[in-house]
């Protein structure tokens, strides 16, 4: 019986390789379609965290939302609600990163000087019709 096992083996001649060959592309497959785009993931939500600044609004896995107070080496301390409640965080719990926007501020004031220069402009035209 063992005779005929090791002849029936030998006889297909490239059985050994072919089998090696398929199991080699599965692995090729599943690494591009599972575990290649996970470590894309983890990567970007890697860099999301470490790009944390004070001010920033964060979303926690648990669903708190709350404002950036402080950034230790692992954890960050956000204020939450109307009474300014501290909580300390893993920086591994941040699900969403809502960055601080500076051109806020600035915006109203933007509004305000393309007023002035509408102003500006009437009055160096009713100056010229004159």
């Amino acid at each position: 019986m063992n005779y005929f096992m090791l002849t029936a083996g030998a006889a297909g001649g490239f059985g050994g390789y072919t089998s090696i060959i398929l199991m080699v592309a599965m692995l090729g497959v599943m690494w591009f379609l599972l575990i290649r785009p996970q470590k894309k993931k983890d990567k970007q939500q890697r860099e999301m965290r470490n790009s944390i600044e004070v001010g920033d609004g964060i979303t926690t896995i648990g669903g708190i939302v709350g404002r950036v107070v402080s950034i230790k080496d692992e954890t960050v301390v956000i204020e939450t609600g109307s009474d300014r409640t501290k909580v300390r965080f893993q920086k591994w719990a941040i699900q969403d990163v809502e960055k601080l926007k500076l051109d806020e501020p600035a915006a109203p004031a933007a509004k305000d000087s393309a007023k002035d220069a509408d102003k500006d402009s009437d009055k160096t035209s009713a100056k010229a019709e004159k």
